[in-house]
């Protein structure tokens, strides 16, 4: 890190202000320079104060969060996390500031207030903290492309030498994504042809609620039938099925019979839906003829699943850190060795309509 990260927190509520701050402040690499209380005076400071990442609220008087995030964007781009209601209007809007640049959110709900701060903090440091990094990469990558600065110790970015996936004759598709996943995955399944006959599993980091409205708004940009799971339906090609938020998606039977289990269990683990979880389970359907996607997200959610396709010979592509909003889980799969291509977002698309 270059120096503390700068955060201009904004809310109406001085409550959540006070919250955001004694919980960004408590970590020695984060200061909080400055409140807004709108959305106006959101925008004013962020031309002024030039903040590393700004925490945004959605539901501001005078200016609305999704218009001073329009602004903002406009005027002086900064990586910004939204403070969204775990709600059904809170998710469409949360999907919505996504699309309009927002790099990420975090849930304002009574946790906030539990025995749950904990948790809350070491999230929300954890994601300032990342997202930042990250950003500050790419700026200098962008930098040295530009040719304004020489630096031979910049690392390159990882590529694979491969280009395309081995023919395989698959039975089934299994990604899993995180921080960055929904405007990503907009890049990427509405690009995926209509004559892809075999079934998608998707497994997105969100919270209940949240999933609908992705599933929702993919399926009207897409080719292919996108939904969220639901417990017992059968598996159909063509179909891309997503993971509830707050549950395992999980599957029964065996190929050309399968249905869909969705369930509280296992609870032990990290994320609920689990990248690793899903994955386990379509291996156990479809082997070795299981594509393995891995995109942008914060974490290692995934790579013991990988590795177990792999063992049994499957194939996996994963997104190159240039590309990723957060380069955390595709790195875990890149750095053990285990991708058979690693290709920028927009070959996604092309890459997987040739393969299967």
């Amino acid at each position: 890190m270059n120096g503390k990260i700068r955060v201009l927190v904004v809310d109406d509520s001085a409550f959540m202000r006070k919250t955001l701050s004694i919980v960004l402040s408590a970590d020695p690499e984060i200061e909080v320079i400055d409140f807004a209380n709108d959305g106006i005076e959101a925008v004013q400071k962020a031309k002024g104060l030039k903040p590393d990442i700004i925490t945004l609220d959605i539901e501001m008087p005078k200016m609305d969060g999704l218009t001073a995030l329009q602004k903002i964007m406009e005027s002086a781009p900064t990586p910004v996390i939204m403070v969204s209601s775990l709600t059904s209007e809170g998710a469409e809007a949360t999907l919505k500031a996504l699309e309009l640049g927002a790099v990420d959110f975090i849930p304002k709900e009574k946790s906030f207030i539990s025995v749950d701060m904990k948790h809350v903090k070491n999230g929300l440091v954890t994601k300032v903290k990342t997202i930042v990094s990250q950003a500050r990469l790419r700026k200098r990558l962008e930098i040295l492309k530009s040719g304004k600065i020489n630096s031979p110790k910049e690392p390159e970015p990882v590529v694979s030498s491969s280009r395309f996936l081995p023919k395989n004759d698959y039975k089934a598709i299994a990604i899993g994504i995180s921080t960055g996943g929904p405007m990503s995955l907009q890049k990427v399944i509405p690009k995926l042809s209509s004559r892809i006959d075999v079934p998608i599993f998707l497994v997105q980091h969100m919270p209940p609620k949240f999933t609908q409205s992705l599933a929702n708004r993919l399926n009207s940009l897409s080719k292919l039938n996108v939904k969220e799971a639901e417990e017992g339906e059968l598996v159909k090609g063509g179909f891309v099925y997503v993971a509830p938020g707050g549950y395992q998606m999980k599957l029964n039977g065996t190929n050309g019979n399968v249905k869909i289990h969705i369930s509280e269990n296992p609870s032990d683990v990290l994320h609920k839906p689990s990248v690793d979880v899903m994955l386990d389970s379509v291996i156990n359907v479809y082997g070795n003829k299981t594509l393995g996607v891995i995109m942008t997200g914060m974490g290692h959610d995934g790579l013991e699943g990988i590795k177990k396709l792999k063992q049994l010979g499957g194939q996996c592509l994963a997104q190159d850190e240039t590309s990723c909003v957060v380069y955390g889980m595709p790195k875990s799969i890149v750095d053990e060795g285990l991708a058979d291509v690693v290709a920028p977002l927009d070959k996604f698309p092309q890459i997987i309509n040739m393969a299967v």
